[in-house]
C-alpha cells in the first residue's frame, strides 16, 4: 500500500484541525452509515501520536501515518488524499495496486 497526500490536503488538514508543524494525523477504518472502500466502513482521522505506524507520509511537516492493525481496510489499494477546491475539503481516492505480474499499460 503506498500513500500520498497532496500539499493542498496537508494545508486544508492543518487549517480545520489547527495543527501545528510536528503534529500527527491518523488514519483509520471506522465504522459508518455509508461506504468507503468496504461497505459499513469508511477512513476516519484523529490527531494523535502513532503507536505501530505501518505506514507513514510526511506532508507539510504533517505526519500521515496508519497503524499496523489498520492496514486491512487498504489491502489491495494505493490512497491519495487530495483537496478539492469547489468543495473546499479533501477527498480520498482509492487506486486498485497492480496484481503481482499484471502488465500496467
Amino acid at each position: 500500500m503506498n500513500m500520498e497526500i497532496s500539499q493542498a490536503a496537508a494545508a486544508w488538514f492543518k487549517r480545520e484541525l489547527d495543527l501545528k508543524n510536528g503534529d500527527y494525523i491518523r488514519l483509520f477504518p471506522r465504522y459508518s452509515s455509508g461506504g468507503g472502500l468496504h461497505p459499513g466502513f469508511s477512513l476516519g482521522i484523529a490527531t494523535e501520536a502513532p503507536g505501530r505506524p505501518a505506514i507513514q507520509v510526511k506532508q507539510d511537516d504533517i505526519v500521515f501515518y496508519m497503524e499496523e492493525q489498520d492496514l486491512w481496510y487498504m489491502e489491495g489499494y494505493d490512497l491519495s488524499i487530495v483537496y478539492s477546491e469547489s468543495e473546499d475539503d479533501i477527498e480520498y481516492k482509492y487506486e486498485p495496486k497492480p496484481v503481482s505480474g499484471e502488465v500496467q499499460v
